[in-house]
C-alpha cells in the first residue's frame, strides 16, 4: 500500500509502515498542512493491524528544518505548535507503536524536536543537527528544550540549546541521542534493518515493552510542558521573534531589541 501525494506520503511494505515527509523543496518545513497529514497518516498506520513499526523520514536531501517560518510570519505558528499532537501533529502524541527516524542531511530546530520524539534514530554520516531557535527569537518549545534537558548531561544540553549551534552526527552518537551512524548509501538500508527486527517479534509484546519504557521515560523526565507553552506563547507575541524570523527570511542579521 503507498500513497504517492500530499506532504506526507504513507507506504507499508512487510509490517513497516513508512512515513515520508514530502515538501522537499521547502527542506520538508512543518507547515499546517504537513501537521494535518502527519496526524492522518500516523493515525492509519496506527490503526493497521499489518504495520509493527513506522520509519519516519523526509523526501529530499534534508530531513527536516523544522517550521514553515514563511507560515508562522503569517499568524499559523499556534496551529503548527500547539495543534493536537503538539509541533507537526507529532512530539506529543501518545503512540502503541515504535518510530525509528531516518535522517539524511540536516535535522534542525522543529526537524530535530521530530527525531527527538522518535524512539530509535538512524542517522547518514554527514548529517547535522541543532536547535537554532535562540538566533530566531524563539525557543525549542516543541520538546526539544524539555528532551534534552532530561536525557543529557546539564552541560551538553545547554551547550546545544544555548548556542544555537550544529552538531554532527557523530557528536550525536557519542552523547547518545541516535542510535546508529550509517554511509549515506547505506543510510535506507540500515534503517530498514533495525525496522525488520523489529517487525520480526510480536506485535502485542513490542507495544506493551514501549508502553513500559514510555511510562518510565515520562516519570523520569517529568516533562513541564505548561511552563514550555507558557513561554513559548510568550515568544510568538514578541518583537524578537518577529525580528529574528523576518531577518532569517530576508537573508539579514536581526536587530535585536532585548
Amino acid at each position: 500500500m503507498q500513497n504517492d501525494n500530499g506532504p506526507v506520503l504513507v507506504e507499508v511494505s512487510q509490517g513497516i509502515g513508512t512515513l515520508t515527509l514530502n515538501r522537499p523543496k521547502q527542506r520538508n518545513a512543518v507547515n499546517p498542512a504537513l501537521c494535518d497529514a502527519m496526524r492522518s497518516a500516523l493515525g492509519q498506520l496506527e490503526n493497521d493491524p499489518n504495520v509493527r513499526v513506522i520509519i519516519l523520514k523526509g523526501a529530499g536531501p534534508v530531513f527536516c528544518a523544522g517550521m514553515d517560518l514563511a507560515a508562522f510570519q503569517n499568524g499559523e505558528g499556534e496551529r503548527i505548535l500547539f495543534g493536537p499532537g503538539g509541533f507537526a501533529g507529532f512530539v506529543r502524541r501518545a503512540r502503541r507503536k515504535p518510530v525509528i527516524a531516518s535522517v539524511q542531511g540536516a535535522a534542525l530546530a522543529g526537524g530535530f524536536e521530530l527525531m527527538l520524539a522518535c524512539d530509535l534514530v538512524v542517522a547518514e554520516t554527514g548529517a547535522v543537527f541543532g536547535l537554532p531557535e535562540p538566533k530566531l527569537g524563539l525557543i525549542a518549545g516543541g520538546g526539544g528544550a524539555l528532551r534534552l534537558a532530561a536525557r543529557l548531561p546539564r552541560v551538553l544540553a545547554n551547550e546545544i540549546l544555548l548556542t544555537g549551534g550544529q552538531f554532527s552526527a557523530d557528536q550525536m552518537l557519542a552523547w547518545g541521542l541516535i542510535n546508529k551512524v550509517a554511509h549515506k548509501d547505506a543510510l535506507t538500508e540500515t534503517t530498514e534493518h533495525l525496522a525488520r527486527q523489529i517487525a520480526a517479534n510480536s506485535a502485542q509484546s513490542t507495544e506493551d515493552t514501549l508502553r513500559i519504557a514510555n511510562a518510565a521515560a515520562l516519570d523520569h523526565e517529568k516533562l513541564p510542558w505548561e511552563l514550555n507553552d507558557t513561554l513559548l506563547k510568550d515568544r510568538f507575541k514578541s518583537t524578537d521573534a518577529k525580528e529574528g524570523t523576518s531577518a532569517f527570511l530576508e537573508k539579514r542579521a536581526p536587530n535585536w531589541t532585548t
